[in-house]
């Protein structure tokens, strides 16, 4: 019987990580993967989209299984196309916490992922979404971001950069919701206490699995928890200043395919 392997639990973040710049998974990578699964280690996707954003990609990976979606918001079971679990942001706290967020640094632009697997992303006047290739509805007025429940809230400001935003962020909303920030763009509220630990270590359960056995990929901030939590945190290249920070080690770039750099290392 062949040995276990050191790591039975990849988990890897989608945009800046296991996707390159098109959006594309190179066919290093794929293969990659293929030799981890095949010598028994499960891929888990634990990525800020919400979970119909992430549908198509998942198909054309083949995966069947879980992943964790939303920053951690959202279980999403692929095969039967259904969320296992799933928590929302209060709307009347999350509009609370925009303005807080507004008497600080002034106007910001906001958008929202709805909840459930055919949720929308509604998009206020002057926000401009980070991926434009990524399905988004405009709205006329804010009021229509709240007339459905929603997993996060997405924020822009014209003027501050996404560290300045989301510092600031964080000191206005104190409690009522956590702030992350997942990418150029991409600064976030979610419900507290959810970060993509949370919704990786509610996967692993279901998978029988512990945080001794998981291996996280990433490249942004609100990768920081899940590199807390499991066995080893590999950052990208391209990752930012505060993830590399916290990285037991750091890969070559998305572009360079880092994730298979270290996954041939270990899955020889």
């Amino acid at each position: 019987m062949p040995a276990p392997p050191a790591y039975a639990l990849i988990a890897t973040d989608l945009d800046g990580t296991l996707l390159r710049g098109d959006d594309s998974v190179s066919e290093r990578s794929r293969a990659a993967l293929a030799r981890a699964a095949a010598a028994g280690a499960r891929h888990l996707v634990v990525t800020g989209r919400p979970a119909p954003r992430v549908r198509s990609l998942l198909a054309s990976l083949g995966a069947t299984g879980l992943a964790v979606c939303g920053q951690g918001a959202q279980l999403y079971d692929a095969g039967a196309d259904r969320l296992l679990w799933s928590v929302t942001l209060d709307r009347e706290t999350a509009e609370t916490a925009l303005g807080k967020i507004e008497a600080e640094v002034g106007e910001v632009y906001a958008a929202v992922d709805q909840d459930g697997v055919d949720g929308l992303t509604l998009i206020e006047p002057g926000y401009r979404m980070p991926h434009p290739t990524l399905p988004a509805q405009r709205v006329d007025r804010r009021e229509e971001l709240w007339r459905a429940p929603i997993s996060k809230v997405l924020l822009r400001h014209p003027r501050l950069s996404d560290d300045e935003l989301a510092a600031a962020a964080r000191g206005a909303v104190g409690p009522l919701a956590t702030v992350t920030m997942s990418g150029p763009g991409t600064v976030e509220l979610q419900p507290c206490g959810i970060t993509k630990a949370t919704g990786l270590a509610l996967a692993a359960e279901h998978l029988g699995l512990g945080r001794e056995a998981a291996l996280a990929f990433g490249d942004m901030p609100n990768d920081i928890p899940m590199f807390r939590w499991a066995a080893r945190g590999v950052a990208m290249a391209n990752a930012h200043r505060e993830l590399k920070a916290v990285a037991d080690e750091i890969t070559l770039s998305n572009e360079d395919d880092g994730i298979a750099v270290v996954l041939e290392r270990l899955f020889v």
